[in-house]
């Protein structure tokens, strides 16, 4: 065999090779997957992510693995805490989930998953940005509005009562009409663009959701702090307490409806019209 024939026939040898290792990997990463799986649903959840990563290593293209990495490495995230571990494991999958959004800047799981993190590390801005990212996908979303509803309510309920105890006063959730006027003129011009934006949203929720007992809830805390906005303001101050009063009372009904549809299952036994069971 001549020299430029044994090159090209160690040439297809090698190539042969590295196919035959990539096949190998791939099935590796594959099993790898199937046990990260099994090892997530078990709540196993340190031990899926050993999984998940073995999978990223062994075949970086698999589908879905880099998905459930981060997803199992968000399971460990513990709400409010800021310790450096916690917020090096919430960053980790924040990371993750933005690598996979730039080959699918659409997936709307990872959108909601990045959003979900930075809420849970106390980062509202950022989750904020990203639950409307969220709707830019599916303007429809309950959920994404409910979470920036809520997100403002807390930022104007937490201005509210700064500005309050600077003052030596109680919020008394009713428009704290007792204020002085130099500690509210401020606080309505703070917490005023959080207002309308978190009414606009909870009230999507609703509009998206009709039995959505959680957004209305929460219409009912921020239209207390929207009595605050509208301070001086007699007739919109008692406008916002009576709104307030409504979805307090809409909220209970419904979240009462909720667990009693809930509990009856399918199945449940139930009345028609007529009175007849049915």
């Amino acid at each position: 065999m001549n020299g430029p024939a044994r090159i090209t026939a160690l040439a297809v040898t090698l190539a042969g090779m590295v196919l035959s290792m990539s096949g190998c990997d791939q099935l590796q990463a594959r099993d790898q997957l199937n046990k990260g799986v099994e090892a997530y649903k078990s709540a196993h959840y340190e031990e899926a992510i050993g999984h998940f990563q073995k999978a990223t290593q062994l075949d970086p293209s698999l589908p879905m693995a880099k998905t459930y990495l981060a997803t199992a490495l968000a399971q460990n995230v513990v709400p409010g805490l800021d310790t450096v571990e916690n917020l090096k494991t919430a960053n980790q999958a924040i990371d993750i989930f933005k690598d996979v959004l730039v080959k699918d800047p659409s997936d709307v799981n990872s959108l909601k998953q990045v959003a979900g993190i930075y809420f849970q590390i106390k980062k509202l801005d950022d989750a904020k940005e990203w639950q409307k990212k969220v709707l830019a996908v599916d303007p429809k979303d309950p959920e994404a509005a409910y979470t920036i509803g809520v997100i403002d309510w807390t930022e104007a309920h937490e201005n509210t009562l700064t500005a309050l105890q600077s003052a030596g006063v109680n919020d008394d959730g009713e428009g704290n009409l007792k204020a002085p006027k130099k500690v509210m003129e401020p606080l309505k011009a703070q917490n005023g663009p959080l207002v309308d934006e978190g009414l606009k949203y909870l009230n999507d929720a609703v509009a998206n959701r009709a039995n959505y007992d959680d957004a209305m809830a929460y219409l009912n805390l921020i239209y207390r702090r929207k009595a605050d906005v509208d301070y001086g303001d007699t007739a919109a101050v008692k406008a916002d307490l009576a709104a307030a009063e409504d979805w307090r009372t809409k909220a209970m009904g419904t979240r009462k409806a909720n667990e009693e549809k809930k509990n009856a299952g399918p199945g449940g036994i139930t009345m028609d019209s007529s009175g007849n069971l049915k």
